[in-house]
């Protein structure tokens, strides 16, 4: 009787449930988890899948410690790397922690890691509370105050581990402060000036000048998030209907994962008529905006003309104020926009012009 081997994919049946499979000639489950980049592949010794799943949480939950116990064990030193790898464990091991999250985590890592180069390979225990101190004020001056925060978050959180692990006493992070997100409203333009500050974003010069002002045109007239109006096609625009479909996706949609219409504004038919004129050889898959984002240009632009800073999602409360303006109700407005309150951040979040 020819014998088969379990390292043969064909003898294996994957499970609705994530890291979980059935061996075929013996229909036991088995864990099939990715920890620190090694491939674990376990028995779990059972032929029922509510048992199965039990022992799979139970099996990550042990595996994980074990690797975070081979980091911690060096030698009793750990750098702000091995720290990091620790943290980045407990990410993959939380169920709860969307593809966008961690996506969004892998970007604050990054940017953490690459203003202060040599912060990788320092040891936690040689980490000083006045150097977290000084790199925190440095660090606000470049970043948004929602970018800051997370990222200080996440730094506390990295040496945090130094300090479960009995390498060092306290965190030294503890004193370096969140910003408050709740500053101030945003000085947004009069019209006038806000025409004349799109325009000076076209002027830019660059490759990607004209796409860039119309990004801050279609924010500005559909009320969308970034990560949204990036992911709009032209099978989205309606304009029989007068209506722009913004899709739920766990990944790239909206923040709710929900779908919403929102209507078609004329400023916005008028930039959708145009250009669908320019490029009406492209594919309806295809996403209206060229660009995802524009803030280097748009600050570029704020400062030529001397207007004060905005965002991406500055841009959101000036469809709002023409929406109420014109005569519609903030729930419905609120709901156009995404969100959840019923009206009341709706009611908070809109500016007349300065």
């Amino acid at each position: 009787m020819k014998r088969t081997k379990r390292g043969d994919d064909s003898l294996w049946q994957k499970t609705e449930y994530a890291n979980l499979v059935r061996y075929k000639p013996s229909k036991a489950y088995f864990a099939r988890i990715r920890i620190g980049g090694k491939l674990i592949r376990r028995r779990l010794k059972t032929k029922v899948l509510s048992v199965a799943k039990l022992r799979l949480a139970d099996l990550e939950t042990d595996e994980r410690k074990k690797a975070e116990n081979q980091v911690e064990a060096t030698n009793g030193k750990m750098t702000v790397a091995d720290a990091l790898a620790i943290y980045r464990l407990r990410l993959q091991g939380d169920a709860a922690i969307k593809p966008r999250t961690w996506d969004y985590h892998e970007q604050r890592i990054k940017a953490l890691l690459s203003s202060g180069p040599e912060l990788e390979n320092t040891e936690i225990r040689n980490v000083t509370e006045s150097e977290c101190l000084n790199w925190a004020a440095g660090f606000a001056q470049k970043r948004s105050t929602t970018a800051f925060n997370h990222t200080v978050g996440i730094l506390k959180r990295i040496l945090e581990i130094g300090v479960e692990g009995g390498i060092r006493y306290d965190n030294p992070a503890r004193f370096a402060r969140r910003l408050s997100e709740r500053a101030g409203k945003p000085v947004l333009p009069e019209i006038d000036q806000y025409e004349e500050f799109v325009m000076e974003v076209e002027r830019g010069g660059g490759g990607f000048s004209k796409p860039c002002a119309d990004l801050v045109r279609f924010l500005a007239y559909g009320g969308f998030r970034r990560t949204e109006a990036a992911n709009l096609t032209w099978a989205d625009c309606d304009f029989v209907r007068n209506k722009i479909t913004v899709r739920g996706d766990p990944e790239t949609g909206t923040k709710n994962n929900e779908i919403r219409e929102v209507p078609m504004i004329p400023d916005m038919r008028q930039l959708l008529e145009r250009l669908r004129a320019e490029r009406t050889d492209e594919p309806v898959e295809t996403p209206v905006m060229r660009v995802r984002e524009c803030q280097k240009d748009m600050d570029r632009a704020a400062k030529v003309i001397g207007m004060h800073r905005i965002t991406h999602h500055d841009l959101r409360p000036l469809f709002a104020t023409k929406c109420i303006e014109s005569g519609v109700g903030i729930p419905t407005v609120s709901c156009w926009l995404g969100h959840k309150d019923g009206g009341r951040a709706c009611d908070e979040g809109v500016w007349t012009f300065a």
